[in-house]
């Protein structure tokens, strides 16, 4: 049997008219770097434990972020039209944010991704970012914003990574665990004046599983049955199902409040065996906008009778690595 794994990025369900998909321009501007310096605090006390919980949540609320395309060359009364893709979050204050890689998956023939971020006693703005790099086998990447949205007055924050070496940092089965992610409160013709939702829940480790993420590398191997195990990614599951839209938000983990995972998307599990290998395919671009993002939408798969469905995440050890590997800092102290 093969594992299902269908992946929780929006492109499956945000729809606009055919006229909205036809005026975007894919304008890309070469991005500027604007740093600032790391900042850290301590953890809280249990004495404060209750204001620190909330203060926690406010944090993870300033730091996660849409990933969007904007639409429209000039505002409307509403501000910009965008396509909604999926979350991000920053990782520091010099404006790096990580997300699942299959977010951007619509970019990579051209179109200029941005953030949506929140401000004090104004309307939402869009914010452009970079690709800095990106891993597709574990599908993880990281995005710089510019300018940097920490020295603009925007309601930001920076969340930590799960400290230790990359093998310590994943979650151990039973561990509790907080998601939040955000969503357009008009999904259908989101824009930017009207404030993202977010969606939170509480969830449970449950185990790890290896599969592949890899598109090319599925395809390639579509005939084989045993692939190499350099090409498998580990992915912990979680006990709560994930919502389209989701994918690459931060799964964090409510002891230490440090970000353990990114989500990958929805694990359907059948309760009476083991579970087998599909991934949901991005729906490829029309010939004609072959330049710009997509709207295209799939059909939710049916879960069988007497299955359970489950999250999947990504563990926060493959985006480490890669930020290592660009040399790139990150946060590991809550803020206060």
């Amino acid at each position: 049997m093969t594992h299902r794994l269908q992946l929780a990025t929006a492109l499956f369900f945000i729809t606009v008219t055919s006229a909205a998909i036809a005026a975007p321009r894919a304008a890309a501007r070469s991005p500027r770097a604007n740093s600032s310096s790391q900042h850290a605090q301590s953890p809280p006390t249990a004495k404060t434990a209750k204001s620190s919980a909330a203060q926690n949540a406010a944090s993870i609320s300033a730091a996660v972020c849409p990933v969007v395309y904007q639409l429209d060359d000039s505002p409307t009364r509403h501000g910009y039209h965008y396509i909604f893709y999926g979350n991000a979050f920053f990782i520091n204050r010099d404006g790096y944010l990580l997300t699942a890689a299959h977010v951007l998956s619509e970019f990579r023939d051209g179109g200029q991704p941005s953030i949506l971020l929140s401000r004090p006693y104004a309307p939402p703005r869009l914010v452009k970012v970079t690709v800095v790099a990106t891993d597709v086998v574990h599908d993880v990447a990281i995005l710089r914003a510019t300018p940097n949205p920490f020295d603009a007055g925007y309601t930001v924050a920076a969340l930590p990574l799960a400290d230790g070496n990359l093998s310590d940092s994943r979650p151990a089965a039973g561990d509790p665990l907080a998601i939040q992610a955000l969503r357009p409160a008009n999904a259908k013709d989101p824009e930017t004046f009207e404030l993202p939702i977010p969606e939170s829940y509480s969830a449970t480790t449950l185990a790890y599983r290896a599969i592949n993420l890899d598109p090319a590398a599925i395809n390639a191997h579509s005939a084989t049955p045993v692939l190499a195990a350099a090409q498998l990614t580990d992915i912990f599951l979680f006990s709560h199902e994930v919502i389209r839209g989701q994918s690459g938000a931060p799964v964090t983990s409510t002891r230490t409040q440090q970000v353990v995972g990114l989500i990958e998307g929805r694990w359907l599990h059948p309760t009476s065996g083991l579970p087998a290998a599909s991934r949901a395919a991005d729906s490829p671009a029309p010939a004609s906008q072959k330049s710009v993002p997509t709207t295209a939408v799939a059909a939710t798969p049916t879960v069988t009778r007497g299955s359970l469905t489950q999250g999947a995440a990504v563990p926060i050890s493959y985006a480490k690595s890669l930020l290592q590997k660009n040399h790139i800092p990150w946060t590991t102290t809550a803020p206060q």
